[in-house]
C-alpha cells in the first residue's frame, strides 16, 4: 500500500476489503482516472490454492462488471531449490 498511495495521490482512491453485492470481500479496489481495478492478494500455498484464488478473482470481476483484474501472489519459499 505504501507504493500505491503516492501513485494515486489526489487522482484516485483505493479501498481495502471492499464488500461486493454478494457480501464477499475483495482485497483491494483501486479507482484511478475513471477506471476501476480489482486486485486479489494471495500467499503462495500451492497450485490448488492459487487456482482457487483465480476463481475468487473471476467472481469479483463479475460482481464489478470488469473484464480484467490482477492477482498478486507473495512467495516466501526462499530456501526452495529449483530442479
Amino acid at each position: 500500500m505504501s507504493c500505491l498511495r503516492p501513485i494515486i495521490n489526489g487522482i484516485g482512491n483505493y479501498y481495502i476489503e471492499a464488500q461486493t453485492r454478494d457480501m464477499e470481500r475483495t482485497d483491494v479496489i483501486v479507482d484511478y482516472r475513471g477506471e476501476q481495478f480489482v486486485i486479489e492478494l494471495k500467499i503462495w500455498r500451492g497450485e490448488a490454492y492459487h487456482n482457487k484464488g483465480e476463481e475468487q478473482l473471476s467472481e469479483y470481476l463479475d460482481s464489478y462488471h470488469l473484464q480484467k483484474g490482477y492477482m498478486l501472489t507473495f512467495n516466501f519459499n526462499r530456501k526452495k531449490k529449483l530442479v
